[in-house]
């Protein structure tokens, strides 16, 4: 069963301006153990949250909202294009630090997870177009991102995480079901152990068949090493005395 949940919809702006300095205070106050960053004027405070997750139960599970928008690349993309797989959104900014650090967890997952069902999906907001693109090929980041500068895709799941929470990841099911939440930069172990229940319960694979990228990284590695001393080897066994 779900551990925490938001109120429900304000219905007025005067309401909505209340209930988000009531969230921005209970996350500061340690509720999410999260601090503030901020990215230009008043009007651009993020909070960066402790990485805390939480689980919902299958029974317990809310559909996702209505999701669409345009990635880079100007494609048009919708949440329900994803059903029937599993799908991580991961809500992201080039000028969040924590965002860059948890960069190379979500690559390393996504290889890992390619052939079990799972997708990734990013959400670029509040950023400068030309920083994203940058940054996302400077990382070689594998997978599409929604371009959404007024923040409106966090907006749509703000019920569940915090608009203003950044970096944050959703984990939706195969059913379109909202399975997981994580309020700032999650971790390999904290994100697979995450979607390990999910390919289980869906009869997508076993997951601990996957492959390994920081195990076959330090093969090639070794591999590389090997035939660097090899070849010394031989240097010195062909060389002529004097």
């Amino acid at each position: 069963m779900r551990s925490t949940r938001t109120g429900a919809r304000p219905r007025s702006s005067a309401t909505r301006a209340v209930a988000a300095v009531s969230v921005a205070a209970l996350v500061l106050s340690g509720c999410a153990g999260g601090t503030e960053i901020q990215a230009g004027g008043e009007e651009d405070r993020f909070i960066s949250g402790d990485g805390s997750a939480t689980v919902f139960d299958a029974g317990e599970r809310e559909a996702v909202p209505d999701v669409e928008g345009t990635t880079f690349e100007d494609e048009d993309l919708a949440l329900s294009d994803y059903e029937g797989e599993i799908l991580v959104v991961n809500v992201w900014a080039s000028w969040c630090g924590p965002c860059r650090s948890e960069q190379p967890v979500l690559d390393e997952v996504h290889e890992e997870y390619a052939d079990l069902g799972v997708e990734f999906l990013g959400v670029n907001i509040k950023d400068n177009r030309t920083a994203a693109e940058a940054y996302t090929e400077n990382k070689g980041v594998a997978y599409p991102s929604l371009y959404d500068q007024p923040g409106e895709v966090p907006q749509a799941f703000r019920d569940t995480v915090p608009p203003r929470a950044i970096p944050s990841t959703l984990v939706i099911d195969p059913a379109g079901d909202i399975a997981a939440r994580v309020i700032g930069p999650t971790t390999y172990g904290q994100l697979t152990d995450l979607l390990n229940p999910i390919v289980t319960e869906f009869d997508l694979g076993d997951p601990e068949e996957r492959p390994r990228v920081a195990e076959q990284e330090a093969e090639e590695e070794q591999e590389g090493q090997d035939a660097e001393e090899d070849g010394g080897s031989e240097g010195a066994a062909t060389e002529d005395p004097e």
